[in-house]
């Protein structure tokens, strides 16, 4: 069980990438996450039992959440639809979108080839299939947001998310990299829906509900357990806050508790997350308070 909380941290570590790109470097939330996460894992569902690889299935479950993040950028840059109602028109017209593909509300890959298939050969123990496929995953994501941060491209990018009127000003066109962000981030969070569908078995329109909380969640107990840490770091503590959340997940449904109420014991668990710094520095003031008067009565 834990192996397989540790495999799922991975997938869904995958998701917690994504929404950094937006949350914490545009530093706004894309409700977009709610539907690109369940496209990926239709689009990439429905092309394995129409015959296609699972590996060119996965492509374009990624594909198909680029498509929706760039309709929520253009939305929003273009229309001056506020971005949170932008993301959430997306994410409601694209339970269309998926009924519409897969010709029903879920659809099973029951006897059909997944992609962690291909390290049947390597004998591996139960669920260690998963937890590869999921570092491999991860490593190559980091890999590329490391390639493309570190880019002039990529620094723009960061830059309209620090101070847009600054970026603006020097030339960079931030709708442009809005739209981007955009677009690559809803890729990568398809690319986690459609893993993850995989190694469920099947594919559901309703799997988007609440997956921003957990993709939150990862990031929060990131940044929580780490504090001040370089890039590369950071993108490291997002998939282990993921696995952290996974295997508190898991003792939620050791010691018995109702896995039906599961949303909102996620929802504690982010909430307390983040009040944590809140709670830390109220701490730490008080200790200060308290040494200053210790101090003075001296």
């Amino acid at each position: 069980m834990v192996i397989s909380a540790i495999g799922q941290g991975f997938l869904w570590g995958i998701l917690g990438l994504g929404i950094f790109m937006t949350y914490r470097i545009l530093n706004f939330p894309d409700m977009t996450t709610e539907g690109s996460f369940p496209l990926g894992g239709a689009v990439c569902v429905t092309a394995i039992t129409n015959g296609v690889s699972p590996i060119l299935a996965t492509l374009l479950g990624i594909f198909a959440g680029m498509c929706a993040g760039f309709i929520t950028g253009i939305l929003y840059t273009k229309g001056k639809i506020p971005v949170i109602l932008a993301g959430i028109l997306v994410m409601s017209g694209l339970n269309s979108v998926m009924l519409f593909i897969m010709q029903t509300p879920n659809l099973s890959l029951l006897k059909q080839p997944k992609i962690q298939d291909f390290f049947t050969n390597l004998n591996l123990p139960d669920h260690f299939d998963i937890v590869l496929l999921g570092l491999i995953a991860i490593l190559i994501i980091i890999a590329l947001l490391l390639f493309f941060f570190f880019t002039d491209f990529g620094q723009a990018y960061i830059a309209t998310g620090d101070n847009e009127n600054m970026a603006r000003s020097i030339g960079i066109n931030t709708d442009r990299m809005k739209v981007i962000g955009l677009t690559l981030s809803n890729g990568v969070i398809a690319l986690s829906g459609a893993l993850i569908a995989q190694n469920d078995g099947y594919a559901d329109i309703g799997k988007g509900v609440g997956v921003i909380v957990i993709g939150l969640a990862s990031i929060i107990i990131g940044e929580v357990l780490y504090g001040e840490v370089t890039f590369v770091e950071r993108l490291v503590a997002i998939v282990l806050g993921s696995i952290i959340y996974q295997l508190l997940i898991l003792i939620i449904i050791k010691v018995g508790l109702d896995t039906t109420y599961l949303k909102i014991f996620s929802s504690i668990i982010l909430a307390l997350c983040l009040m944590i710094p809140r709670l830390k520095e109220a701490l730490n003031l008080k200790t200060g308070l308290e040494k200053d008067t210790s101090g003075n009565s001296h």
